[in-house]
């Protein structure tokens, strides 16, 4: 009998069992997907590409699962007490307290393995769709990679069921615990209204500093490292909470005070609403801004990381082609692009030194960049190096002995055959670089080669053609040296573009489904805190009902004082997120770069929970009328 009763109540709370199902399969799924790139050790063996990265996916699991257990502990919380007063109607009625205590442990535990077997079902389609399109992407073989995959299976059903189980135990003892009259009465609470007085302006103002020390912390963490971070992070976070504590019951006062807009409409009911219900909701706003902040800002930096590859490989390399002795291949490839410049330049090795023919150099001086990490700026163009070289000979990377009274290599000119010319450790092999006369130069008796450096006008357009000649070159490279190919690191423009991309790939593709899952859960989390004191707003909007106001007057009056409640939230956890990402500032370029892009996945998902709330909370304090 008190099975089918759980049953009947579990069908009447479908909708609210539904908002916790879609949560949990958004963070089972993603959970499982990171496992399939995290645990498949075979295969990133076999990749080196995707083993760099393979990090990435280990720690964006164990966020999501930090994450997952906040919501799991809050979520089946909310559900319980929506069911209090029928579980302590059950007990008045003669059921064993036990047996409740039974049920309740079956139905969260069934919930639980529900929400895992369409969750695992979903992470295998994202890691059949998704996953190989990442590896597509990075243009990396799908050979031995498995959208289902047995450990990343087993790893996730473990994980999820040791946790359902533990929120089942602890929701069948705090039932236990109970007595009927305490669960009969769990609806029957007063909203309470706190006085203002000093201690508020006092947990105000040290809400405020603790936020500015915060954002300050993250603004310097260049400087401040560890410390900085975190120090920034409690000091944002206590903060946050102090701030939506003290200062939100005094911005909904102050709304109310506005007589002018307390007096349109139902703006008076509505405002009277919010009053009596802010008190209970400054934690989980507070809790949802710091979620939002996380959320958005795991988008926003995965996005920025991904995005700045091109301008941190523009400052590092001004030529987009770097050929040590380029053959037949590599002229036809050239013909294919359209080169702004290129230009050749004679050197000789031996077995001390590579030396640079002056004359070459000084017919076409080269561009270097006039950009760094630290001062970057779009503004900033290549510049060329007009340095005069008067002396016959010049030397860089060389020992003191060797240097001997031979003049260094101007600054500039030493910045230049750095990263366009003697870019290549293996191909120095430690060897010393003259600038030299073309009398000396035809007196040295090493052998004679060229190297090549072009710019051309979008590399990007050329990246599978670069990639051959890298190709090429590290052959060249590894034939000079004796080592085998794939040993071989050529510093050109394409090779450190590819490096950075494949991390920040990967960096991107878990910064945005972990900022989805998330954006799901907090959202979820602010549904179910709002649904749960609906039950006692319903006869203050039947009052209304009956005393004549329209019904669009209160449906009016619903979406108002929801989307305030969704509004406070947002502003604070869009701000820790625009101010938050400076603390990039001193690793990226630009950390702010197509920073639109996640705010408006954020908007979008926040409006769909924002509405599918309204009309939650509208069936539950305006039921339809027989």
């Amino acid at each position: 009998m008190l099975l089918k009763l759980s049953m009947s109540s579990m069908r009447k709370m479908m909708k609210d069992y539904l908002v916790l199902l879609v949560g949990l399969v958004i963070s089972i799924s993603i959970f499982y997907m990171f496992q399939t790139l995290a645990l498949n050790s075979d295969y990133t063996k076999n990749n080196s590409m995707i083993s760099s990265i393979q990090i990435v996916f280990n720690v964006g699991a164990f966020l999501l699962a930090f994450i997952t257990i906040f919501y799991i502990f809050y979520a089946n919380s909310f559900l319980l007490s929506l069911r209090r007063k029928e579980l302590g109607m059950y007990m008045v009625l003669g059921a064993k307290k036990g047996k409740i205590s039974q049920i309740l442990f079956l139905e969260t535990l069934t919930m639980g393995i529900v929400s895992l077997v369409i969750g695992s079902l979903v992470g295998i389609a994202l890691a059949s769709g998704i996953g190989v399109l990442l590896m597509n992407l990075l243009e990396i073989s799908t050979e031995g990679y498995y959208a289902f995959y047995l450990p990343a299976m087993l790893m996730t059903w473990g994980f999820f069921l040791v946790l359902f189980l533990i929120t089942s135990t602890i929701n069948a003892i705090r039932l236990a615990r109970a007595t009927e009259l305490a669960l009969i009465r769990a609806e029957q609470q007063n909203d309470k209204i706190k006085s203002k007085g000093i201690g508020a302006v006092l947990v105000a103002i040290l809400g405020v500093i603790l936020l500015a020390l915060g954002y300050t912390c993250l603004h310097l963490l260049m400087y401040l490292q560890a410390l900085g971070f975190i120090v920034g992070a409690i000091s944002c976070t206590i903060g946050t909470y102090l701030i939506f504590i003290s200062l939100l019951p005094v911005l909904v006062q102050a709304l109310k005070k506005n007589k002018k807009l307390n007096d349109s409409k139902l703006n008076a009911f509505t405002f009277a609403q919010l009053r009596f219900r802010v008190n209970n909701l400054t934690k989980i706003l507070g809790t949802v801004a710091m979620l939002i902040g996380l959320g958005v800002g795991a988008m926003a930096g995965g996005l920025a990381f991904q995005q700045n590859v091109n301008l941190f490989t523009t400052v590092f390399h001004v030529y987009d082609v770097n050929l040590h002795d380029p053959v037949e291949t590599d002229y036809q490839a050239l013909k294919k692009m359209n080169v702004l410049e290129q230009n050749t330049y004679r050197y000789k090795v031996d077995d001390k030194s590579f030396y640079y023919l002056k004359e070459d150099l000084l017919a076409n001086p080269m561009l270097i960049s006039t950009n760094s990490i630290q001062n970057y700026s779009a503004e900033n163009k290549p510049k060329r190096v007009t340095e005069p070289l008067p002396k016959d000979v010049y030397i860089m990377n060389a020992t003191k002995e060797e240097r001997g009274n031979i003049d260094s290599v101007p600054e500039d000119w030493e910045e230049a055959i750095s990263t366009n010319l003697a870019n290549n450790y293996q191909l120095m092999q430690g060897k010393s670089v003259r600038i030299v006369d073309q009398v000396a130069y035809e007196g040295i008796t090493g052998s004679e080669h060229k190297v090549l450096v072009a710019q051309v006008d979008d590399y990007l357009k050329y990246t599978q053609d670069l990639k051959e000649m890298d190709e090429r070159q590290k052959q060249l490279v590894a034939s000079i040296v004796n080592v085998k190919a794939e040993d071989v690191y050529t510093s050109s423009k394409y090779n450190t573009y590819a490096g950075m991309y494949i991390f920040t790939s990967g960096t991107m593709f878990m910064g945005f489904f972990l900022g989805i899952a998330f954006l799901a859960m907090m959202a979820s989390c602010l549904m179910f805190k709002i649904l749960s004191g609906a039950a006692r707003d319903k006869d203050r909007y039947s009052m209304l009902r009956k005393i004549g106001v329209r019904q669009s007057l209160l449906v009016g009056s619903v979406y108002k004082e929801l989307f305030m409640v969704f509004i406070f939230p947002a502003i604070i956890g869009l701000m820790h997120v625009l101010i938050g990402m400076e603390m990039f500032s001193f690793i990226l370029l630009d950390p702010y770069l197509n920073i639109w892009i996640p705010t408006l996945i954020f908007v979008v998902i926040y409006a769909i929970y924002y509405y599918i709330t309204v009309q939650l909370y509208r069936g539950i304090v305006l039921p339809k009328e027989a």
